[in-house]
């Protein structure tokens, strides 16, 4: 009963539309995922006064969590694709819930970190098949609105984590940030056991490269750390430069192990797919432009007299709306519209919400406005950037494919968060304007490169792994 997926009730299994109970279930996941990753933002000021130490230090409490995230959801997708979707997507739950609630009953910040990096595990184990679940449950004809669906639980997520999180910390102390997830945990664990499908199609593995596994890890790890390193985190020189050298030696070696070892951890032929290499960049920027300002925001509002509620409020703009887009793009745009079309409108939208940023004041009203449109810009990118992607992979690998969408994802929140707070920090002393533009240039650049990798997408499914 513990290691073999179970299967739903008949009433259900039977019952019409039966795969938007999938999607709906999995939207638990989606929602509890991005919650967590917003609301965390919201407690560094309070970190920082409890345990007496820096920006770049608190940021660990969010870059543990995603560069474990980062290293496991290729290992994990290729584990789910042989022994059971289902079946990791439900112990994911029952991990990231009970890491959550140690992470609330944290006695110092190095045993927060740890127990961030356990609920990352168990996160791993949900996002790496989330995508999958949806796709593979949804008909091939509605697979852009499921996954519409899910970006837009995603996005709810994202919005009541801010103005929950200022208000939890504002209220009760940031502790109680970590036991929301525990009720929110537990209802999705019992939805998931009754309504996720059984996994059909299997991809077995006969070894796991855990080499691999670890140049991944070292690669990621020591380029983050070493970007947090130039944002203040106490650290010798010497220690900077061998990060930052060690970061593309440890990526070179993880490639030519790939293409060496019998059973790669990842399948370099997905990416010679120009639609799933070109989408995964893609999706990294959409989120590095995603994530910054959850990073960014509080940090200006705190800093002109502002509180964490207020920036909150003033961040919920953002994900909401990325839902009314995420939801609403098909009954506005034209049938004619395809995801590739899609993906540069909203970059589009997103290039003029932040150029906005730009040249407008620095006031609270007009953070609102310009994180509505980047928010629109995103939610139009996003699940039209996920289809391609998805679209160009086989059934029996859409475990593996998952994992790189999340993969790319996660590393494009821990870049956002990483980069916005090396921002700040070269510019303090030039004030509050200086370190707000700064942030923002690095946010256009990342939606530059979105834009080109999708004009560089191929129009339809051209070039799809069989």
């Amino acid at each position: 009963m513990l290691t073999c997926e179970r299967p739903r009730p008949e009433a259900i299994r039977n019952r019409p539309g039966a795969w938007w109970l999938a999607v709906a279930t999995v939207c638990f996941g989606a929602f509890m995922g991005q919650l967590d990753a917003s609301i965390v933002t919201l407690t560094y000021g309070s970190l920082r006064s409890e345990f007496g130490t820096s920006l770049a230090a608190i940021e660990w409490v969010s870059l543990a969590y995603l560069l474990t995230l980062v290293a496991l959801l290729v290992p994990v997708g290729r584990l789910s694709d042989a022994h059971g979707r289902k079946l990791f997507y439900l112990y994911g739950f029952v991990v990231f819930t009970a890491a959550s609630a140690a992470c609330g009953l944290a006695p110092s910040l190095a045993a927060l970190v740890v127990f961030r990096v356990v609920q990352a595990v168990g996160a791993a184990m949900m996002q790496a098949n989330s995508v999958a679940l949806v796709t593979t449950s949804a008909p091939r004809e509605r697979m852009r609105a499921a996954l519409g669906v899910q970006a837009a639980a995603q996005a709810l997520g994202l919005a009541l984590g801010p103005t929950l999180g200022g208000a939890l910390v504002s209220a009760l102390g940031w502790r109680w940030v970590f036991g929301i997830n525990v009720p929110v945990g537990v209802i999705a664990l019992v939805a998931g056991h009754y309504l996720l499908p059984r996994t059909r199609s299997r991809n077995r593995v006969p070894s796991f490269d855990w080499p691999g596994l670890v140049l991944l890890a070292t690669a990621t790890t020591s380029l983050l750390l070493g970007v947090s390193a130039a944002s203040g985190l106490a650290m010798p020189p010497w220690a900077v430069v061998a990060l930052f050298a060690l970061a593309p030696v440890a990526g070179m070696a993880f490639v030519r192990r790939q293409r060496g070892a019998p059973v790669p951890l990842l399948d370099l032929a997905l990416l010679r797919v120009r639609a799933v290499s070109s989408g995964l960049v893609a999706a990294l920027c959409g989120y590095l432009v995603l994530f910054g300002p959850l990073v960014l925001v509080p940090q200006i509002v705190v800093r002109t007299g502002g509180s964490e509620l207020l920036a909150g409020l003033v961040l919920t703009a953002l994900p909401g709306g990325f839902a009314l887009a995420a939801t609403g793009a098909d009954h506005l745009l034209p049938q004619g519209v395809g995801d590739r079309a899609r993906c540069l409108l909203g970059v589009l939208v997103c290039t003029g919400g932040l150029s906005a940023m730009l040249v407008l004041p620095v006031t609270i009203t007009w953070m609102a406005v310009q994180l509505t449109v980047l928010g629109v810009g995103l939610g139009l990118f996003t699940p039209a950037n996920n289809t391609l992607v998805m679209s160009a992979i086989p059934a029996n690998c859409s475990g593996t494919g998952g994992g790189l969408v999340n993969m790319a994802r996660g590393l494009g929140t821990a870049l956002g968060v990483a980069l916005v707070t090396l921002q700040l920090h070269l510019s303090r002393a030039g004030g509050v304007r200086d370190g707000w533009v700064h942030a923002v240039l690095v946010l256009l650049a990342a939606a530059f490169v979105a834009a080109v990798m999708a004009w560089l997408s191929p129009v339809g499914n051209r070039g799809r792994v069989r």
